[in-house]
């Protein structure tokens, strides 16, 4: 039961560990728009931009959300655009398997941060992948990928 004793973990949790995982998963689809020749900017939250390192750009409400927009990548293949979709699910299963690997070899401590880190993860993971339509030419990154599959879009 949730109770006033819990609202640190819950800050922690809405504060720090969704904005790291919602991260990752930007820098995952950032990673293979680089690796297939794309120019791509890391947004981190919403509102006002704040500051900017490179493609890094932070704005106030960074907990909200985080998206990769990209362009260059036009004329690619559609396996490479399948990991371009996929890429930000990609990286948050390989986080959580190596934080897990990491666990079991006593690297890392067994902790709230780490069950947290993983519960985030697989949330980002199913719905990035649920193939839907967010409207105005936003389809989710399943949708994006089954787009990419049959119509190599």
């Amino acid at each position: 039961m949730f109770s006033l004793s819990d609202l640190d973990k819950f800050a922690w949790a809405f504060f720090v560990i969704l904005p790291i995982v919602s991260f990752i998963h930007a820098v995952g689809h950032h990673f293979f728009v680089w690796l297939f020749g794309g120019k791509g900017d890391l947004i981190v939250g919403k509102g006002k931009e704040i500051f900017c390192i490179g493609p890094i750009h932070i704005r106030l409400f960074y907990f909200i959300d985080a998206a990769c927009h990209y362009k260059g990548i036009e004329k690619k293949k559609r396996w490479q655009r399948i990991l371009i979709h996929g890429g930000g699910s990609l990286f948050n299963l390989l986080t959580v398997l190596v934080i897990n690997f990491l666990i079991i070899q006593d690297i890392l401590p067994r902790s709230s941060f780490f069950y947290q880190f993983a519960y985030f993860s697989f949330y980002y993971i199913f719905f990035a992948l649920l193939p839907f339509d967010y409207g105005e030419n936003a389809p989710s990154d399943g949708q994006a990928i089954l787009l990419a599959w049959k119509k190599g879009r």
